[in-house]
């Protein structure tokens, strides 16, 4: 029984990595054909179905007519979702901090209704606050710029680092905050000298859950910018065209997931909640 099982498992596991895998070998292997090798039917294997081409990378560095601009975008894209991911991260931690600590109430409105309009931010559909987000920005002249994207951003983002913090921070033991204010901390300096550093890993899984967001958020970046800002998945959308380059479609979109996946196999080690052993030693 116990050996059925392991097999039927690691075929599962086996039969799932083939199935989140096989896009990826798809787009690669897409990047490096050219027009006949796309159009004449599925081929996977270079040298072996078809001739390899390095055009669809080459086009991407490429300047002049034939080139894409894939640089900017992708520092665009990097700035946008850093600075937000950051700000909401370190607003977020401190407002999750103070609803996971202290008890408020004003009228009927009580900690658990103000965690609830945090988390109704992120169910809300976006196209309620594409209006508002427009004419905010218009007023201030940030319209099509940086600035005005991390405004946006950040209001989309802060709703999710202060869900995960504030799960976390209530799973943490009051008694470390107690216990460093009787060696003379003062409540702020408990939070930075004890609480904080034992929550690595909720910071990680916040902070990657903002990155995320950020970084593959289409709708604002294309509602909210025209030609000056463009972020990376509108200048991958706008490859579509009459004729659609598939081969520098798939070697964007490659790239555009390559510093997701490098952050997520880096960060991987602080994803369990293993970071409070050892605190109360």
């Amino acid at each position: 029984m116990g050996r059925t099982y392991h097999i039927i498992k690691y075929l599962c596991l086996l039969v799932w990595t083939a199935f989140v895998v096989f896009p990826f070998l798809w787009a690669l292997s897409t990047s490096f054909k050219d027009a006949n090798a796309v159009t004449s039917g599925a081929r996977y294997l270079p040298w072996v179905e078809f001739e390899p081409s390095v055009q669809g990378w080459t086009s991407l560095f490429a300047s002049g007519s034939q080139g894409i601009n894939i640089v900017t975008p992708f520092l665009n894209s990097a700035s946008v979702t850093l600075l937000a991911s950051i700000v909401s991260l370190g607003l977020g931690t401190l407002a999750a901090y103070g609803l996971s600590r202290y008890s408020y109430k004003v009228g009927f409105v009580k900690n658990s209704d103000i965690t609830f309009f945090f988390i109704s931010q992120r169910i809300m559909p976006p196209i309620v606050l594409a209006i508002p987000f427009f004419l905010m920005l218009k007023e201030i002249q940030a319209l099509d710029t940086i600035f005005g994207l991390v405004i946006v951003y950040v209001a989309l983002l802060l709703p999710i680092a202060v869900w995960v913090m504030t799960d976390f921070f209530a799973s943490i033991p009051k008694e470390l905050d107690e216990m460093a204010m009787i060696d003379g901390c003062t409540p702020i300096g408990a939070f930075f000298r004890v609480v904080l550093p034992n929550s690595t890993a909720g910071l990680v899984v916040a902070g990657m859950f903002c990155l995320i967001f950020g970084w593959n958020d289409f709708f604002f970046a294309f509602i909210l910018t025209f030609t000056e800002t463009q972020l990376l998945p509108v200048a991958i959308v706008s490859l579509n065209s009459s004729v659609t380059p598939w081969w520098s479609l798939s070697a964007f979109a490659l790239i555009s997931v390559t510093p997701l996946a490098l952050i997520a196999i880096v960060v991987e080690r602080f994803m369990s909640r293993g970071s409070l052993a050892g605190a109360f030693r």
